[in-house]
């Protein structure tokens, strides 16, 4: 194959992957946006984040209280709303994942293995901001809309990017092994 055929191909699988990453992030976040899946699946999730956050908060004497997608104390209350919940987030990697040609087997542990890792981060989000609310309320709008929002981006981005280049070490790794090392090609 000639070096341009090489960039050619090379370009139409780096558009391939463009075009199924923003079908299915347009997909997902359809679904994810309908008023059924809202209440059914994404305000119940919420819910045990809140949960969850609340119960680490307590761990580390916060006197906590919470009612579905809302923690409160008696200095303090926030409320998750869809955006703060890691589902955004874990969407977008999500949809990269999928759209990356890697071996479905592959595909789906990667998607666990990055859900959980988003939902770990997104988890110390919301505790660090219900904490920074209630004790240095001053800091909360930044932290929460500048510090904590482009993390959790970030994360998923460079989660992709890791997982992403560790699946194209394993294809690499394997083709060699199927058809020996190239020689002079």
């Amino acid at each position: 194959m000639t070096e341009k055929a090489k960039r050619a191909s090379s370009n139409r699988r780096s558009v391939l992957f463009l075009v199924r990453f923003v079908v299915l992030l347009v997909v997902f976040y359809v679904v994810i946006a309908s008023r059924p899946v809202n209440d059914a699946v994404i305000v119940p999730f919420t819910a045990g984040v809140a949960r969850v956050s609340a119960a680490l908060l307590s761990g580390i004497g916060e006197k906590i209280s919470v009612a579905g997608t809302e923690i409160r104390s008696g200095a303090f209350a926030v409320n998750i709303e869809n955006g703060c919940n890691g589902v955004e987030a874990a969407l977008l990697f999500g949809s990269a994942v999928l759209a990356f040609p890697a071996p479905w087997r592959r595909r789906v542990l990667g998607l666990a293995a990055g859900f959980a890792a988003i939902q770990l981060l997104n988890l110390v989000r919301v505790v660090s901001l219900f904490w920074i609310g209630a004790h240095r309320p001053a800091l909360f709008s930044s932290s929460h809309t500048v510090l904590w929002q482009s993390a959790i981006v970030l994360f998923s981005v460079l989660l992709f990017l890791f997982w992403a280049s560790r699946e194209q070490r394993t294809q690499a790794a394997a083709a060699v092994g199927a058809h020996g090392p190239s020689e002079g090609r």
